[in-house]
């Protein structure tokens, strides 16, 4: 299926609601477009069983509509709505500069700032200094993201290790949740992904937002 198919797919089922769901989520929460076409986030084609997950962003809303289709036969099979998972290595020290915490690993960084600088609102300074390692900034589940950061960390544990020694290093995740009817669920740690922290020496920690409508 080429993304305009999936594009006209979702935009037949939005209009004709033959799922009750779809009915449900457009009666509290809208969808985006753009030129009166809807606005998709990202097409994940990279599962193993051959469904395809559309992110939609949803207006005034960080977290998704994620629709699933089939691939093989070209169905919508669900529609649900997805977290706005942020998952990043974060590291800070109130003794070490950013660049001395830079110069410890050879992975690209996504943001940094020494203590002292200016915060974004311009009213105070940062306590610490910090970098942030940020592999997959797209709509994707926990545990894609979880599984990109490590593999991305493990390309350099010698470096994520001395992080981990002389600064404060860790794995951070937030979480935004669409509190459609009090069930939230959370995230789940297999045991592969517990051993492949530990061995890096990470702990992790979890921020858990919830927000949207609830159903009528």
């Amino acid at each position: 299926m080429t993304d305009e198919q999936v594009t006209i797919l979702i935009e037949e089922e939005f209009k004709e609601k033959t799922f009750a769901v779809t009915e449900q989520y457009l009666e509290i929460h809208q969808p985006i477009y753009l030129d009166n076409k809807l606005k998709i986030e990202r097409i994940d084609r990279d599962r193993s069983d051959n469904i395809i997950v559309a992110y939609l962003p949803i207006l005034n809303e960080r977290f998704y509509f994620a629709v699933y289709l089939n691939g093989k036969s070209g169905e919508i099979i669900n529609i649900e709505t997805e977290p706005y998972h942020c998952v990043y290595f974060f590291v800070t020290s109130e003794k070490l500069t950013a660049a001395e915490l830079k110069s410890m690993t050879t992975l690209a960084i996504s943001t940094s700032w020494n203590k002292g600088d200016l915060k974004p609102n311009g009213r105070s300074t940062y306590q610490v200094s910090a970098l942030k390692i940020m592999p997959n900034t797209e709509p994707d589940e926990f545990e894609d993201k979880l599984d990109n950061l490590l593999t991305c960390l493990e390309k350099d544990k010698a470096g994520i290790t001395e992080l981990v020694s002389k600064a404060k290093g860790y794995i951070q995740v937030a979480m935004d949740i669409h509190n459609g009817n009090g069930l939230i669920g959370g995230p789940h740690l297999d045991k592969k992904s517990i051993a492949r922290m530990s061995d890096l020496g990470l702990s992790i920690d979890f921020d858990l937002y919830v927000g949207g409508k609830s159903f009528k």
